[in-house]
């Protein structure tokens, strides 16, 4: 097999769960394919560099291998590998994403009256 659809192969990649999410993501602007946006026809053959974006994650991947059906995870892994850079990248991210939060505390119970009024003067919202 020289080639497979791009659609198809990102879901027997297992980057996204079915075809039509790989088409939507397609055709938002997430996945491109050396430098320029895909479609979802495109032929995917090895060699290929693909940035696929998927919310704030974003994974660059050489293509090894092409196949049309989807089979386990483990088999799946073998079809691309991620660049360095995107791995540095993609750690960085999920660091700054970990300490962003390190400081929230959440409280144990609802807010009552009296905290929601103070939340709401807190806020700046005044009722008339």
């Amino acid at each position: 097999m020289s080639g497979v659809r791009l659609d198809k192969w990102l879901w027997a990649a297992r980057f996204f769960k079915t075809r039509g999410l790989a088409r939507e993501a397609i055709d938002g602007g997430k996945i491109r394919i050396d430098g320029v946006k895909a479609k979802p026809s495109k032929v995917v053959m090895p060699g290929l560099q693909i940035e696929i974006s998927k919310g704030q994650m974003v994974m660059v991947v050489d293509v090894v291998d092409v196949r049309e059906d989807r089979r386990p995870a483990s088999e799946a892994a073998l079809l691309y590998a991620e660049t360095p850079d995107s791995i540095k990248a993609r750690e960085a991210e999920a660091d700054i994403r970990k300490f962003a939060r390190q400081g929230f505390q959440p409280t144990d119970h609802r807010p009552n009256k009296r905290e929601r009024r103070q939340l709401t003067k807190l806020k700046g919202i005044f009722d008339d």
